[in-house]
């Protein structure tokens, strides 16, 4: 890590002073608000002089980075900075108290992107649809061992394509292209494919067809959680973030409507299984083409523009996507700071970073923590269901349109339930959220797994109790392994190597997707819907131990402000946890007198500190303001 004492952007003009020594208790006060925040080694005097200077290199207003560069070293002191306008202050105070009051310009963007989650969403579930009548139409519909592989081998194939190929490319793109226009590309190629996939006519040109899809998806699932991430305030990142998931879960529903409505289309003299599951497939174009077009007024990223060296484009995009100037102005200044802290701006090639994603401890612990949060999302089950639940259901019992009808359901339930997740994600973390839900989750597998044992004599309550079980765990999902991976895997490294992180995140996701896809039908012949549910409820108490031992919690801090979470040595954090959670278990369960224990991270550490702080000042705050 670099020292930022040493760089042209510090160099103050100033030394150390009489009025220094005055504001002893200011420099006090911040260091104790935010032990993470390098500027607190400097004077108030000092930083409005660094931010001086970088307003000044790089043709921007020098009295606005002055302040901004003040707030940026004491965030919540900014009422007793004389400097600042009572207009200023009431806006700092506003953004501490109504973290929600952001600009439209903001909400568009998340929207414009998460569109492009629907893309993704559709994507998955309109395969679930055409699965009732493709297969029979291309030659591969018996239950033989043969076309078991080759329907899952034409399912898979955008995410085998995603796994090996697409996701690796995302690095390429972002640099050349940028983070909107990888995401107006991609989404472009969707359409295409999409609609290339209605005029198939064999099992091998849809696998074709399908293949090509993938250069779509991956990069775009690669690159929209972190152009959301990159945008929006750090105390709601994972609220705004996880609107990828939950766009995804409103394009997986929008995919089963799709499905209903041309699933008694008549054929009309075309042969290869008629028109229904073409219309289904192409219909996945219509969120695709929506993005495309919406994303010209968009700004691009702050961050990928100061990566290269675009200072005053990344102020001008800060200033749409914050409520006041000044807050883009301690945005940027205060982004480039920690981005030369953690040598974001090192020129560094693709296998360059990739090295450093690995022998890095603190690279390569997010990375493990994403892969980790990744891998479960697909072996958790979910995507079982979304691309077989309409034959589930059929086996169970339901008639083509009524499994179709409960598909639609599944959507619908899977989209509901990541809003709590909203309001969750923030508060109770991302970790929590998978500890509570991975339990739940295998426990509804089993339920429905175990329903098909029901005699068919009893049919209704078998049909009954088997949708019990999948849509209670897609409420449980929904609310917990569904929002995590992608705000995780886009939030857990460093600028400089952040899209190949994340390639090798959405890579392993839609790699095990792909695995998922491929072997379900030979699965289900092989164990029966018992076993092959009974097998990923195993999988969710797996999930339930990587995510105790191995992943650290990133709610609430900014995205260059990680590196003291991650930095922990593995073994010394799943030691920790373990223990933690023995201690938990005797206070809690057996109701045992045992001393907590300490803090790990260092801002944990200090919470008690900033509580005390912030209740002291608490009413002078509101009473100036």
């Amino acid at each position: 890590m670099s020292n930022t004492k040493e760089t042209g952007l510090f160099e103050t003009g100033s030394t150390s002073s009489e009025n220094e020594k005055q504001s002893i208790s200011d420099n006090e006060i911040a260091e104790s608000l935010d032990q993470q925040n390098i500027l607190t080694q400097y004077s108030e005097e000092d930083v409005m002089s660094m931010g001086r200077n970088y307003a000044i290199k790089h043709g921007l207003d020098p009295d606005l980075f002055a302040k901004g560069a003040a707030i940026a070293r004491n965030p919540i002191g900014y009422n007793r900075m004389e400097f600042l306008s009572q207009e200023e202050k009431e806006i700092l105070y506003q953004e501490e108290h109504q973290k929600w009051k952001l600009p439209k310009k903001l909400y568009y963007l998340i929207i414009m992107a998460s569109m492009g989650a629907c893309v993704q969403g559709m994507d998955e579930s309109v395969i679930n649809g055409a699965n009732l009548t493709y297969p029979a139409g291309l030659g591969i519909g018996s239950d033989s061992e043969r076309d078991s592989w080759l329907q899952g081998l034409v399912n898979s194939a955008p995410y085998i394509c995603c796994g090996l190929i697409s996701c690796w490319m995302t690095d390429a793109w972002n640099a050349r292209l940028g983070r909107k226009w990888t995401i107006f590309w991609t989404c472009f190629i969707s359409a295409i494919t999409c609609f290339w996939q209605g005029f198939c006519n064999t099992w091998y040109h849809l696998f074709i067809a399908r293949f090509m899809l993938g250069f779509g998806i991956g990069p775009k699932s690669a690159t929209i959680p972190v152009y959301a991430a990159e945008c929006v305030p750090h105390k709601i990142r994972g609220a705004l973030v996880m609107m990828w998931q939950m766009w995804t879960a409103f394009g997986i529903m929008l995919g089963y409507v799709f499905s209903l409505a041309f699933h008694k289309v008549p054929d009309h003299g075309i042969g290869g299984g008629g028109l229904a599951w073409r219309l289904m497939l192409g219909s996945a174009m219509l969120p695709a083409i929506v993005v495309c077009l919406q994303v010209w007024s968009c700004p691009e990223s702050p961050r990928w523009l100061m990566g290269k060296e675009r200072h005053a484009e990344a102020y001008e995009s800060l200033k749409v996507l914050r409520n006041h100037p000044v807050q883009a102005a301690r945005d940027t200044f205060y982004q480039n700071v920690l981005l030369m802290e953690e040598n974001s701006y090192t020129s560094m090639g693709f296998f360059g970073k990739l090295k450093e994603m690995v022998v890095v401890r603190r690279n390569r612990n997010g990375a493990m923590g994403a892969g980790i949060v990744m891998f479960m999302q697909q072996f958790c089950g979910i995507n079982v269901i979304a691309y077989y639940s309409s034959s589930i259901f059929v086996e169970s019992g339901f008639t083509e349109t009524s499994a179709l009808l409960a598909s639609w359901g599944f959507g619908m339930i899977n989209w509901l339930f990541a809003l709590p997740a909203v309001f969750t994600i923030d508060l109770a973390g991302r970790r929590t959220l998978l500890l509570i839900t991975f339990p739940l989750m295998s426990m509804m597998l089993l339920l429905a797994g175990f329903s098909f044992w029901i005699p068919e004599e009893n049919e209704k309550a078998r049909v009954g109790v088997v949708s019990l079980g999948i849509y209670l765990f897609a409420a449980i999902y929904s609310s917990g392994e569904g929002p995590v991976p992608f705000t995780y895997s886009a939030e857990c490294a460093p600028l400089y190597i952040r899209d190949v992180v994340m390639s090798f995140a959405t890579a392993t996701c839609w790699f095990f997707n792909s695995v998922l896809a491929l072997t379900w039908p030979s699965l289900k012949n092989a164990f029966k819907v018992q076993g092959a549910f009974g097998f990923y409820a195993a999988w969710n108490i797996v999930g339930f131990f990587l995510v105790l031992m191995f992943l650290p919690e990133t709610k609430g801090l900014t995205l260059e402000e990680l590196d003291d979470v991650f930095d922990v040595p593995t073994w010394q954090h799943a030691s920790y946890q373990l223990k933690k959670m023995w201690i938990n278990i005797q206070r809690n369960i057996i109701r045992k007198d045992v001393e907590p224990m300490p803090p790990l991270y260092k801002h944990h550490r200090m919470a008690l500190t900033n509580a005390q702080w912030e209740e002291k000042h608490e009413v002078e705050l509101v009473e100036n303001v």
